[in-house]
């Protein structure tokens, strides 16, 4: 079985060794970001915990409740609360806050586009294998003068069809990855922005009250 798998490697040619390095480089991504971007959307309700207790003046309760909190939108929040109150001026919280979500995610980020990149490109990697492929058949129909049986043919046709469906194969599971791994981004930077709004609504009201 693993000779079998070698030779029809083999067959597809460079391209095919090309495609089989992206793809274990693909399902490595996926998964290390899958791990790493598994809990971005996690303390909803020590977020909405902490702003109830906010939103009463026990600002320094709800300090307390957001630390050590390990999603993305835990950390920023946190960081404004402390901020607001040592007593740092407004401005100066809301830049830093810019800053710390901006740096949140690109962290989150990181390495999606390489996926994307794959998704691009592994079907034109397929594509070039069956030019190169129909070019081999065509060379060897014309080394065999009009004599050439299918048997003549068929290694290059093979290639290929190889290296098309290979192109595929490697690129569905890369964009569908990258997908849904953007979109999970997306999700914990929409939260990062829906909690430190609330609580700098909860500051702005209890301001004028």
């Amino acid at each position: 079985m693993p000779g079998g798998l070698f030779q029809t490697i083999g067959t597809g040619g460079p391209v095919i060794m090309v495609l089989l390095a992206l793809s274990i480089l693909s399902l490595a991504l996926i998964a290390t970001k899958t791990l790493q971007l598994w809990s971005v959307r996690a303390g909803a309700k020590r977020r909405a915990a902490a702003l109830d207790l906010w939103s009463t003046g026990d600002k320094h309760a709800a300090k307390q409740s957001m630390e050590g909190g390990k999603s993305p939108a835990d950390r920023v929040t946190a960081y404004a609360m402390a901020a607001l109150t040592s007593g740092a001026r407004r401005p100066a919280v809301e830049a830093e806050v810019i800053r710390r979500g901006n740096a949140e995610m690109e962290t989150m980020s990181r390495h999606i586009r390489l996926l994307e990149l794959i998704a691009m490109i592994s079907p034109l990697l397929g594509l070039l294998g069956t030019v190169l492929g129909m070019i081999q058949s065509f060379q060897e129909l014309e080394l065999a003068q009009g004599a050439a049986n299918a048997s003549v043919l068929a290694g290059g046709i093979w290639q290929a069809l190889l290296t098309t469906a290979a192109g595929l194969i490697v690129a569905i599971p890369a964009a569908i990855g990258a997908t849904l791994l953007s979109a999970r981004v997306d999700s914990a930077a929409h939260l990062i922005e829906s909690a430190v709004g609330e609580l700098y609504l909860i500051e702005d009201t209890g301001k004028r009250n």
